[in-house]
């Protein structure tokens, strides 16, 4: 209906401004140009508020303070999944870690992984000509056919798993002082170099304390090189950093440096690999058309107490499909296209990065269906930009579907969930054990609450309604554990056959 108080004669004026408008919101491709370099820093187990762009007091962090004062903070950007290896296959992939089959965090006695069928950003980025290489922690499979350079990447050098999967566990040594006749529950922990179209080869069957310290250091050096070494064309960087997981390593240049114990120390090292990330990106001359990532993998694992971070805010952490679980400090930084010093609100995912690259660098999207959706509006801060996902789920224990959430508000769904409740955290290593509990069906407003204390299900029947309505759609399609549903479009992760090679030391 056209408005009265408006003449007939601006209407065409009206619709041509509207018109135009709409055309820069969704194409900013254009705003673009070329294909951007990609350098994506994967962190493990940093907390919402362990950097200073999101709250952190107690040591410094001058490069990410200066990643996000030259670029855009994301407050309400999420995993799949509080847990490790189910967090990166949604990462890599642009799905949901349910629809391709993983849950948990896989081990050194695992036979599956990420289904090499499955496309991997990294793989976007081959197919459009770029460089790419993969540097730290990689946790989807540790045999050849699950490794990087069978999913994209050129190269990887690093670790298959977490660094805590190690007979040198602080807590594994305590066991055995008590009890000399303890097996410890780890094989030794290897370090793993491997370029596409070769075998991958062992460089460390045994790694000790001093190479854990060495860790940071060696994957910074090693991403330097790659930067200075990819001025021919385009390149993926993926730097999924074993830190700050614990236990906790730092190099003597940072060791007690912070003055806030051996996590701000750690912390801080990281913050210098940024730095070191960034002077390479200017010293190359890409500055301008490199675009950086940083965020993490889950929250704290609160249970360690003064060597696990902080959720600020948020509820509970590592473990749990609570916000301090999932929601993640997230940077996104790319000079003269990414709004300096701005912040996003709007809710969005690491599901959403793939399709974002395919945008960017024209690569080739999956064949199989994926659940992300660009955010490169978000990203640019183009004129009304809003959250792509209408609703959003969180799965955990195995295939539960606990949560479901739109952008304001979130539905949990009775399970049960760890917690340290009243129980002190450990402490220097040593973790202390959670205790188990429930929830109810429940409703927050996260506009309103995020620390997820204030139950408003009362409040708004027909937001229960219609966040039951979306649950039931995922659970026919990805399926629920605790309603005992399958689900009909779970892909299943990639298996060992007999006939695959293993990776043995």
């Amino acid at each position: 209906m056209r408005n009265p108080h408006l003449p007939a004669s601006c209407l065409p004026a009206l619709l041509f401004l509207f018109l135009s408008h709409s055309t820069q919101a969704k194409q900013p491709s254009e705003v673009v140009g070329s294909r951007p370099n990609v350098v994506v820093i994967f962190m493990d187990d940093m907390a919402y508020a362990d950097i200073g762009p999101f709250g952190a007091k107690d040591y410094p962090t001058p490069n990410l303070d200066r990643l996000a004062s030259e670029g855009r903070r994301f407050t309400d950007f999420s995993v799949s999944s509080a847990v490790c290896s189910a967090s990166r296959s949604a990462l890599l992939t642009g799905c949901y870690h349910r629809r391709l089959g993983l849950s948990g965090a896989l081990g050194p006695k695992s036979n599956i992984g990420l289904a090499p069928s499955e496309t991997t950003f990294a793989e976007v980025c081959q197919s459009a000509g770029y460089r790419t290489a993969c540097f730290g922690k990689w946790h989807l499979g540790h045999h050849p056919k699950f490794l990087p350079t069978n999913q994209g990447f050129d190269q990887f050098y690093g670790i298959p798993y977490s660094n805590d999967m190690w007979p040198l566990h602080p807590d594994t040594i305590r066991r055995q002082k008590k009890n000399p006749n303890d097996p410890g529950n780890w094989p030794p922990l290897p370090i793993i170099e491997a370029t596409a179209g070769l075998a991958p080869r062992i460089i460390n069957d045994n790694v000790q304390p001093f190479d854990q310290e060495q860790m940071t250091v060696e994957l910074t050096r090693r991403s330097v090189n790659f930067i200075e070494e990819s001025s021919d064309k385009p390149f993926l960087l993926y730097l999924p950093h074993p830190m700050v997981h614990v236990p906790l390593y730092v190099s003597d240049r940072f060791r007690g440096k912070s003055g806030a114990g051996l996590f701000g120390d750690v912390v801080m090292e990281v913050d210098w690999s940024v730095g070191q990330i960034l002077t390479a990106i200017k010293i190359a001359g890409q500055q301008d058309n490199t675009l950086v990532i940083f965020t993490s993998d889950n929250g704290p694992w609160l249970s360690y107490g003064n060597h696990a971070g902080s959720a600020g805010p948020l509820r509970e952490g590592k473990g749990t499909q609570w916000e301090g679980g999932v929601r993640e400090p997230t940077v996104m930084w790319w000079p003269g296209k990414i709004p300096a010093n701005t912040t996003c609100d709007q809710f969005c995912s690491t599901i959403d990065i793939l399709p974002t690259l395919v945008e960017l660098t024209g690569g080739k999207p999956p064949k199989a269906k994926i659940d992300g959706h660009s955010i490169l509006d978000l990203m640019l801060d183009v004129p009304d930009a809003r959250s792509p996902h209408e609703t959003y789920v969180g799965y955990y224990g195995g295939g539960q579907l606990q949560t479901i959430r739109n952008e304001r508000f979130k539905l949990v769904f009775p399970h049960a969930y760890r917690t340290l409740g009243d129980r002190e955290a450990g402490r220097d290593g040593m973790p202390n054990g959670y205790a188990m509990t429930q929830s109810q069906l429940e409703l927050y407003d996260l506009d309103a609450d995020v620390s997820e204390s204030t139950n408003v299900i009362e409040q708004h029947p027909d937001v229960v309604h219609q966040l039951k309505a979306a649950a039931e759609v995922y659970r026919q399609q990805l399926g629920d554990k605790l309603q005992k549903v399958s689900g009909n479009e779970v892909r299943g992760p990639g298996k060992l056959t007999d006939d695959d090679e293993r990776l043995t030391w």
